[in-house]
């Protein structure tokens, strides 16, 4: 069994509850989050069986019709992801920080996943959305080397790609914060 990870964004707040209930209703998926995203937006972030997730996606598709603003269906996810995405990860150690910043929550979804692939790195927290814009970003550690090469094979080719840094040895409170 494979995991994977959807997302439908809406552009009305009312056909997004309607729709995120036929969305759970249609398979036996995890809901990871509902809610509204700025400006104004709804989104739907969905886990599971990659089966069960493409079930629940193409109703919620269907049942968001004109709504629908963006999608996102990405099997075979890393199995870290999720955590980051609902703010349940344990990070083992402190080390070097990376940040990527993107003009859209999907695009930051995807880089986390490629960051996590390409690199033996902890990913700390997947923010997406809410309170920043409709913006996503991502923040993970481990070895300089390591979070230098996520970064790097999480950005390449990516179009909605704000910035990124990197920060070999960040001050503790710093770290602590984005705990």
């Amino acid at each position: 069994m494979s995991l994977a990870i959807g997302m439908v964004e809406l552009n009305s707040i009312a056909r997004g509850i309607e729709t995120c209930d036929y969305m759970v209703k249609a398979a036996q998926i995890e809901l990871l989050r509902s809610s509204t995203v700025c400006p104004g937006k709804f989104m739907i972030l969905i886990g599971g069986d990659t089966g069960d997730v493409r079930a629940s996606m193409k109703e919620g598709i269907s049942r968001g019709g004109e709504c629908v603003v963006d999608t996102l269906l990405l099997p075979n996810v890393h199995p870290t992801l999720i955590p980051a995405m609902t703010g349940t990860t344990q990070v083992p150690d402190y080390g070097a920080v990376g940040v990527l910043e993107f003009y859209s929550v999907a695009a930051a979804i995807t880089a986390a996943d490629k960051a996590a692939k390409a690199a033996n790195v902890t990913l700390m927290e997947v923010h997406i959305g809410f309170a920043i814009g409709g913006k996503g970003y991502v923040t993970l550690t481990g070895d300089v080397g390591a979070v230098r090469a996520a970064v790097e094979a999480a950005s390449r080719g990516s179009e909605l790609l704000v910035g990124t840094t990197v920060i070999p040895r960040p001050d503790r409170k710093l770290f602590n914060s984005l705990l």
